[in-house]
């Protein structure tokens, strides 16, 4: 099965990292599954968003889990999201000839510089550590339209979460491909939080009020 559209973002905040996507996935023009993962946690301080490939986004994920674990238990500390960031695009390099046809989003709290850390990563292993928010998938013009006027730096822990829902619940109304709800995390020095289905109601009711 391939997630054919979707839209994913991660965004910055006061005190962390934010990823969403919605649970949409289609083959073709047939919706697939109504409750697709795309929001993975990858060790305890870092978490993936993916789009793309399902099969070929589930590998990365068992390789990432079992080279944080792996690093883990030789370092004796956490894998940072810089060094994460590096080892996922060189497996993606070293790929490129028969590409993984995925897009990723990867989060991570660095314990070392109290800081949350975004990377948006392509097919072929190219990154950007300077992003303070991104998106991507078929939604993601949509997404980005919400972020671009809506995203201020040093956003509080609400505020950032609530533009995250609205940049997907935006791409949701506008892009076929991207619909049946959101899958939340937030990443800061207490680690990963995956979000329940309730909490992102009552987040997504507290926007209808406005």
């Amino acid at each position: 099965m391939r997630m054919k559209g979707t839209t994913t973002v991660g965004l910055i905040y006061k005190d962390g990292v934010i990823l969403a996507a919605d649970k949409r996935a289609s083959m073709g023009n047939l919706i697939a599954d109504k409750n697709a993962k795309k929001v993975h946690k990858i060790d305890d301080y870092l978490a993936l968003t993916i789009s793309g490939s399902v099969g070929d986004a589930q590998a990365i994920i068992r390789y990432l889990i079992a080279e944080a674990r792996l690093y883990r238990m030789r370092a004796g500390r956490y894998l940072a999201p810089k060094n994460c960031a590096t080892l996922l695009s060189n497996i993606l390099h070293s790929s490129r000839f028969y590409p993984y046809l995925t897009m990723l989003i990867l989060g991570g709290y660095n314990l070392d510089e109290n800081k949350g850390e975004l990377f948006s990563i392509d097919p072929l292993g190219g990154f950007s550590e300077e992003y303070t928010f991104t998106a991507t998938g078929s939604g993601s013009p949509v997404a980005y339209g919400v972020l671009e006027a809506e995203y201020k730096k040093d956003l509080p822990l609400d505020k950032a979460i609530k533009l995250a829902i609205k940049a997907i619940k935006a791409a949701s109304e506008r892009d076929t491909f991207t619909g049946n709800g959101i899958s939340l995390a937030v990443i800061n020095k207490e680690g990963v939080k995956i979000l329940e289905d309730e909490e992102i109601d009552n987040f997504l009711k507290s926007l209808r009020k406005k």
